[in-house]
């Protein structure tokens, strides 16, 4: 355990932004899934409307540097492509 005020406060500090960050990628994960399921439910409307929310969730998380920004586009790539494949 660190002994200096300073590194104290930084564990805290880092351990602050950790559970942010979990927390965002999470939300992420859980829009990405609703993207998913719907895919596979074969719906389209509904697979378009997640794939807004979920895109908006990625970009805020994204702009915070969450997640990096080509990680983000991919990611929303892939799965537009499958939202355009549903018949």
């Amino acid at each position: 355990m660190a002994n200096i005020k300073s590194a104290k406060k930084r564990i805290l500090v880092i351990n602050t932004k950790t559970e942010r960050n979990k927390a965002a990628k999470s939300k992420v994960k859980t829009f990405a899934k609703k993207v998913e399921a719907a895919i596979v439910a074969g719906d389209k409307a509904a697979a378009q409307e997640a794939l807004l929310s979920f895109t908006s969730e990625i970009n805020k998380a994204a702009s915070k540097g969450i997640y990096h920004k080509n990680t983000a586009s991919r990611k929303i790539s892939r799965l537009t492509k499958a939202v355009s494949a549903i018949a």
